[in-house]
């Protein structure tokens, strides 16, 4: 059910076979007034697109913490499919709305002007609920669907329920070394390829073709980060790109690792990389700031970064994407794509479309 007095994360990393919730047994999630604050906290960590009264930095804590088995979990789940009610309005699904065809213009005018390199435009999309979904069923659907993403279900009184299925890492250490990445760029995969085995996406020689959009877009969001970890680290290592499966869709993805200077920390680290030029744009504080006024709803806990933290077990932060936030009449599904000069508006729409079939197939398998 959707309605809980208690505050909790129900996770799983990528390829785990269990997961972990984090119930916080005393009072509400703790707000945070802004990312320096991430310096000195344990727990699940859910964090907005911009802070905001509505939308506060989110910690959960750890009071009590749950092992829970997923295979399990995974072979109880109904065959016959998650039956939550309708799908989303027809007229959308088949043809570019009113609204999106306008930012993308308003978008797209900044770019031909150059005011930014790039820019991410997204949207929302709302699936109407005869009665209330069954939350966690639909995050062992999930996990089931999703072996190599992230997925969380985090359900606070203040946010309200969101289910991710995310690819994307912030940030995460391992002992003294540190560990980001760059993923942009998105192409969706046919039937065919998506009977792929395992071994050929680990290939050095993957026989997909990446636009020249795409690569550009990959290279603009590595750069950055290249940037933003010469002035907080140092041994920083960084990867090719190379193909990264999410569900039926692939991404261009880089790996940095890094060691952290002894001046600065985990907030210090999340206020200069987030939000990454993969869900704002470039220059960055400019983009984020189109982006809040200009698009026409609020991202809220869209786009903006989920995870555990700890001093022992270490952090691992992932960027909130593929979500949906539930209530008891509707789910609203968010996607975005980044523009670049020649991007069209069909293309980007198609993208925001197969994003959104990530959550929209767990309602309707």
């Amino acid at each position: 059910m959707l309605a809980k007095m208690t505050d909790f994360a129900l996770f799983r990393e990528p390829h785990a076979t269990h997961a972990l919730r984090y119930v916080q047994t005393q009072g509400e999630a703790q707000s945070l007034p802004n990312y320096d604050a991430l310096n000195n906290v344990e727990g699940f960590v859910f964090a907005p697109f911009t802070i905001s009264d509505e939308c506060p930095l989110l910690v959960i804590a750890s009071n009590r913490v749950e092992k829970l088995d997923a295979t399990a979990h995974i072979s109880r789940l109904p065959q016959s499919g998650n039956e939550v009610p309708t799908e989303p309005n027809n007229k959308e699904k088949q043809s570019i709305s009113t609204s999106y065809q306008q930012c993308f213009r308003s978008f797209h005018q900044e770019l031909m002007q150059a005011r930014f390199a790039k820019i991410v435009l997204s949207r929302t999309e709302d699936v109407a609920l005869t009665h209330a979904a069954d939350a966690e069923q639909l995050f062992w659907r999930a996990c089931q669907r999703y072996p190599r993403s992230f997925i969380a279900l985090v359900c606070t009184r203040k946010a309200g329920t969101w289910l991710m299925a995310t690819p994307e890492v912030l940030v995460q250490n391992d002992t003294q070394r540190w560990h980001t990445m760059a993923l942009a760029g998105t192409m969706k995969l046919n039937a065919e390829q998506q009977q792929w085995p395992d071994s050929v996406w680990n290939s050095d020689t993957l026989p997909l073709e990446w636009s020249a959009k795409n690569k550009e877009e990959q290279r603009l969001v590595a750069r950055y980060i290249g940037d933003c970890l010469a002035n907080l680290a140092y041994d920083i290592e960084e990867t090719r790109p190379y193909t990264q499966r999410a569900g039926g869709l692939v991404h261009l993805r880089s790996d940095f690792t890094f060691k952290l200077k002894p001046a600065y920390g985990l907030g210090d680290l999340v206020k200069t990389l987030h939000p990454t030029p993969a869900i704002c744009g470039l220059p960055k504080a400019e983009a984020w700031q189109f982006i809040i006024e200009n698009e026409p709803h609020c991202r809220r806990y869209y786009s903006g970064f989920c995870g555990p933290v700890s001093a022992n077990e270490g952090t691992r932060l992932y960027v909130s994407l593929r979500c949906m936030q539930l209530s008891h009449h509707k789910a609203c599904l968010y996607a975005g794509g980044g523009l670049l000069k020649n991007s069209t508006e069909e293309q980007e729409w198609e993208e925001t479309r197969a994003k959104m079939e990530t959550m929209l197939g767990l309602m309707l398998s």
